[in-house]
């Protein structure tokens, strides 16, 4: 094994600039697919059948089928239609299809939003129907209600399976490697291994990177579940 090769400057500089289209990709992603999550979240729980029929709908074909190959569907799949490809160069937003990265943060950006959305409607229904009738007794209306009483509970109780997703998320993030022009962290460890021809040392070294990154999400999530759910300890007897 040569680690020296991997700890020439040039190669950790490739290490440096995939950590940060990394984050990129991660942190757009999930600002994007939160965003996305809370309004498809909102849609999965309201009255109205057919709007929480067309966003189930979304949601189980976005679970149900391979990031990989959604990306690609994005990236490679839209520019076969004709319509687009009139409007390729000139009319927004079909101009960015042409660029890898925001085909990426697009396709991550949808995916997390499913998983992310069923979550939190589950979380929703689950809500205790003791703190509704308390809310309904102070007269508030049902919008109050969900604004006040039911979205900042459901959300503190989604952080422990929204932290595993965000982790599965860092991970997935190495897909954006099998597009062109693309350098994450998966990509500079492919690209050293083609240069030097170090498959171990190379993709050993984009293993321990993605293993801090996940465990320090972990630990902020940590941290953040006992701030956020402290209420839920069990408390001990004096």
């Amino acid at each position: 094994m040569d680690w020296q090769i991997i700890l020439q400057p040039e190669n950790l500089i490739q290490y440096w600039d995939g950590i940060r289209t990394t984050l990129y990709l991660l942190s757009m992603s999930l600002l994007i697919g939160g965003v996305l999550a809370f309004l498809m979240a909102l849609a999965l729980t309201s009255r109205v059948l057919p709007l929480r029929w067309v966003v189930s709908a979304f949601t189980t074909v976005m679970r149900g089928t391979p990031l990989l190959l959604q990306t690609y569907l994005i990236y490679y799949g839209l520019s076969q239609f004709e319509w687009i490809l009139e409007r390729w160069d000139t009319v927004w937003p079909w101009i960015y299809f042409k660029e890898a990265v925001f085909c990426a943060v697009l396709a991550f950006s949808l995916n997390t939003a499913a998983y992310t959305a069923e979550m939190l409607a589950g979380a929703i229904r689950e809500t205790a129907a003791g703190e509704i009738e308390a809310a309904q007794a102070y007269g508030m209306s049902r919008w109050t209600i969900m604004r006040r009483v039911v979205l900042p509970s459901a959300m503190r109780r989604t952080l422990p399976a929204y932290s595993n997703e965000v982790v599965m998320m860092l991970h997935s993030t190495s897909v954006a490697s099998t597009l062109p022009s693309i350098i994450d962290v998966t990509g500079a460890a492919s690209s050293i291994y083609s240069t030097y021809s170090l498959p171990f040392e190379a993709f050993i070294a984009a293993a321990l990177i993605y293993l801090v990154a996940t465990f320090t999400l972990v630990g902020v999530f940590r941290q953040c579940e006992k701030h956020f759910l402290a209420y839920m300890a069990p408390r001990q007897a004096n």
